[in-house]
């Protein structure tokens, strides 16, 4: 029986991606490479809906944290860093070693973070210069309201710098309407490719932060990126087997249409909290900011998150992940982004399904201790 890989990264790639990937070299620095790399960054662009730069680096979406800071920040800075799951704590953590004084929104892990509660934070924070922001926090499958967000962030004239690792190209994102001034994301979710390629989108504003600050850089240099770019090509030998899959993927989404894209994701999210709610199982997120990218739950009481996906994997082929941090074995996630259509969520569902079925089962027929007699 096939696997039916349903992690939260990194996800399934799609005959068109994996045909891409067999392609020959080129010459990097030659006008087929040329071609190539500007018709596949102005597909970059309409899909993160932005009249301005997207750039890539061959990195994993975590290079992106580092990205952000060197190039729109300088040592000492503050900034705020909204936390509320793994990832928004590690973007914090980078901050940090980095030299930035961070001040931070701590929110419970499974809440959003929510405009008033960023609103107060920069009211009480008012030399913030930017704020850290993820979008779709992976770790615990909660999306969080980007674009009121960012107009209380634009509000305070401070930067609005997004990850967006699990979110570009299977959620909403309007990075220009929006007011967002740096946006990552990797090739490994929703675009539906290996891991491998960084993409990060710029605006205006984070091209004005870039021209006061004050980090070296080198391999991460934006304004390098972005001189090259202008002519095709890339500062460093680019990783073309990674771009090439990359140019496949945005073919096609364009393809299918974003807005249809954005819609699938939106009903195969709907599908896998109805099934987790109806094996009787509870969702982590806050009700209403569940992602459609990733479902995480609890397990039955008493089991263990590797528990139930041992039995997942080895009793229905569906390949899932458990929590992050000290939620590693207190959740199950469950990916639907990138290239997934409803007849795999259907057979994830009804793995998760029999699965709680079995531990119900077994643990009813346990004997009870003499106390519960």
């Amino acid at each position: 029986m096939p696997v039916n890989f349903r992690l939260p990264g990194p996800t399934p790639l799609p005959p068109q991606v994996k045909e891409a990937l067999g392609r020959d070299m080129i010459p990097h620095r030659g006008p087929e490479f040329r071609a190539f790399y500007e018709q596949t960054l102005r597909l970059a662009r309409e899909l993160h809906r932005t009249d301005g730069d997207v750039l890539t680096w061959a990195a994993t979406g975590s290079a992106g944290w580092e990205v952000a800071i060197v190039n729109l920040l300088s040592p000492g800075d503050a900034v705020l860093a909204a936390v509320n799951g793994d990832f928004g704590e590690r973007f914090a953590r980078v901050a940090g070693r980095l030299g930035l004084d961070v001040r931070r929104l701590d929110v419970p892990w499974g809440m959003p973070v929510l405009p008033d509660q960023v609103r107060a934070a920069l009211t009480d924070h008012p030399d913030v210069k930017a704020v850290l922001l993820v979008h779709n926090e992976t770790s615990t499958g909660v999306t969080n309201p980007l674009q009121h967000i960012g107009a209380v962030v634009r509000d305070h004239g401070a930067l609005l710098v997004v990850d967006a690792v699990s979110a570009a190209g299977a959620l909403p994102l309007e990075m220009d309407d929006w007011g967002i001034d740096f946006v990552f994301s990797g090739s490994q979710k929703a675009w539906m490719c290996p891991p491998g390629l960084l993409i990060a989108a710029i605006g205006p504003r984070g091209w004005d932060a870039y021209a006061r600050s004050e980090y070296p850089r080198f391999f991460w240099d934006i304004g390098e990126g972005k001189k090259m770019a202008e002519q095709g090509m890339t500062p460093t030998t680019p990783p073309l087997s990674a771009l090439y899959a990359y140019r496949a993927a945005l073919e096609m989404i364009v393809a299918e249409g974003l807005q249809n894209v954005w819609g699938r994701h939106r009903r195969l999210g709907g599908l896998t909290r109805e099934g987790v709610r109806a094996a009787g199982l509870a969702g982590f997120a806050h009700e209403g900011y569940e992602s459609d990218t990733v479902t995480a739950f609890r397990p039955p009481e008493g089991v263990s998150a590797r528990e139930m996906l041992h039995r997942m994997r080895d009793q229905f082929c569906v390949e899932a992940q458990g929590g992050q941090a000290h939620l590693a074995d207190h959740l199950v996630r469950i990916g639907h982004m990138g290239w997934v259509h409803e007849p795999e969520m259907q057979e994830a569902i009804a793995a998760v399904s029999a699965v709680a079925a079995q531990l119900a089962d077994e643990a009813n027929a346990a004997p009870r201790s003499t106390d519960e007699v």
